[in-house]
């Protein structure tokens, strides 16, 4: 009997700690910096002509993303208040009261600080030095200022969001080269359509919460038109590597099909006549950021062979 009770009690104390690692992971939105480390990783690789150094590569990537995790903890500390509000983020560690405010600054701080060491000291300042103002622009201007302050907030915050490839590129090259930016120009215009469609979906729970974004502000027409002229802005930003001839034609071949599927996702949210169009968009325009550079990296690899 002795052996059960030892046994239950050492399942339910794992039990206990598995939980709270899950909570501490979901403050650093694993998910979220995924897709900005892909995005990191494609900058690395366009950064130089053949294979990155596989060791700056790990370290970079590493920094990266534990300053990202970082911000996004920062992000979920300023926003409990509001997150209690919404029934998309109630569950929350934070707004449900898993973990305790202090934790999770002390938690954001370690990771910010570790993830920023890692970059100066192995990598390189610059890297260190942009991705301190990323997280600055992203955990302290979006989330404390802009989110209440414009409807234009993810606008204009969405240059923090930008950022990953840039990273990544000075990461291997220890310089910011013209490619690079545009790099981050194609995110930052794809941001605003992708979230805006969310914002879309979920507009009665950020009037509720008496955030001022674009369909709350301005009406639903209004942002379906905005996503609908942001769309071609991206479609026009993603054929400029192959303009300037950055990218050959087999980006080129990926990009003009990923932009018929965005555009189309896009028409569907500008018509409104389909309910579930504007989720079914941004679920799509992950996707779609991630299979473009996709595509960019292949095409980077294949100009040697073709």
């Amino acid at each position: 009997m002795r052996n059960s009770e030892l046994l239950l009690s050492s399942r339910q104390e794992l039990n206990r700690y598995t939980v709270m690692i899950q909570d501490y992971l979901e403050l650093g939105k694993p998910r979220v910096v995924l897709v900005m480390l892909v995005c990191a990783a494609v900058g690395m690789a366009l950064a130089v002509p053949g294979l990155p150094d596989p060791i700056i590569m790990l370290l970079g990537l590493s920094g990266i993303g534990l300053s990202a995790m970082g911000a996004a903890a920062f992000n979920h500390l300023l926003d409990q208040r509001l997150d209690k509000l919404m029934l998309r983020t109630s569950r929350r560690p934070l707004a449900d009261g898993r973990i305790q405010a202090w934790q999770a600054a002390l938690f954001a701080s370690l990771l910010s600080a570790c993830g920023l060491s890692l970059l100066w000291w192995s990598v390189n300042p610059l890297t260190a030095q942009l991705t301190a103002a990323a997280l600055l622009g992203y955990a302290v201007i979006y989330t404390a200022f802009l989110k209440h302050a414009t409807p234009q907030n993810i606008t204009i915050g969405g240059l923090a969001g930008a950022a990953p490839p840039l990273l990544g590129w000075t990461a291997m090259s220890g310089q910011i080269a013209p490619d690079a930016l545009l790099l981050v120009l194609i995110i930052f215009a794809w941001t605003p359509p992708h979230f805006w469609a969310l914002a879309l979906h979920k507009r009665d729970e950020y009037a509720r919460a008496g955030v001022p974004m674009l369909p709350v502000t301005h009406g639903v027409d209004f942002t379906r038109l905005q996503i609908w002229l942001y769309g071609w802005l991206t479609v026009a930003a993603t054929l400029l590597p192959f303009a300037t001839g950055m990218s050959g034609l087999v980006y080129l071949f990926g990009a003009v099909l990923l932009n018929i599927r965005f555009m189309y996702w896009n028409w569907k949210v500008w018509r409104g006549q389909d309910p579930a169009a504007p989720l079914s968009a941004f679920w799509f325009s992950i996707r779609y950021i991630l299979y473009l550079f996709a595509w960019l990296l292949i095409d980077h690899y294949l100009k040697g062979v073709l």
